[in-house]
């Protein structure tokens, strides 16, 4: 059976974060699709530009385009053991036809964990995070001194989507169309809620707990709990 994660929480939450550490010690793919987008924008891919002025004004990318990208990723064989998705879904919508996905794979339940943080400590992070230009990577927020990348040496910019006019309206775009999601899947079994305002070890020993006690007693996503 495989470990499948859908990975949820606000802009700032550090859900990409904890979602890359928890799919490299378990050896199973990360599937971001903010990550998968920039590379098809660094390919000058129409359908990815014209997402990519959507996700610079704080919106979302329509459903249709965001399915189709994550349908073709989860058809990968490294997915065969499992994923970690960080991104997606994103609206009902997008959840129920990653439950189709799902029910069409029949390779174990599908855990979601909510990572809940104040807005007032999203604010602030968002307004401290940066990028690499190089790898993509976003270096620890206690770092705010350096200039380049500690992984490859690139220089770290501030994201185009981490502006404080358009933090605001990501965070209402997440609170509007997003929090439905969370409504979607909050009465199964395989539903969970870690505190991501805690030190990021402490949240990354929770989520590893709380995946595997859902994954254990959980129920494949379209059944009944």
């Amino acid at each position: 059976m495989g470990l499948n994660v859908v990975m949820m929480g606000p802009p700032g939450a550090g859900k990409g974060t904890q979602a890359s550490r928890f799919a490299r010690e378990r050896g199973v793919p990360k599937i971001s699709t903010g990550d998968m987008l920039r590379e098809s924008i660094k390919e000058r891919n129409p359908v990815a530009l014209e997402a990519k002025a959507l996700m610079d004004q704080g919106r979302l990318v329509n459903d249709a385009t965001m399915i189709a990208i994550v349908r073709d990723r989860l058809n990968r064989p490294d997915t065969a053991p499992g994923f970690v998705l960080d991104g997606f879904p994103r609206t009902v919508g997008q959840a129920r036809e990653l439950d189709a996905l799902m029910t069409a794979r029949g390779n174990g339940p599908l855990v979601v964990v909510d990572v809940t943080v104040p807005e007032a400590e999203l604010v602030r992070r968002l307004a401290t995070r940066r990028i690499c230009l190089a790898c993509g990577a976003s270096p620890d927020p206690s770092r705010s001194a350096d200039s380049r990348c500690a992984g490859c040496g690139g220089e770290l910019v501030q994201r185009t989507d981490d502006g404080e006019q358009v933090v605001l309206e990501r965070l209402r775009v997440y609170e509007r169309s997003t929090r439905p999601v969370l409504d979607y899947y909050r009465g199964r079994s395989t539903f969970r809620v870690v505190d991501g305002a805690q030190a990021p070890d402490r949240v990354a020993r929770d989520l590893e707990w709380m995946i595997d006690d859902a994954a254990a007693g959980g129920v494949p996503a379209g059944a009944k709990s």
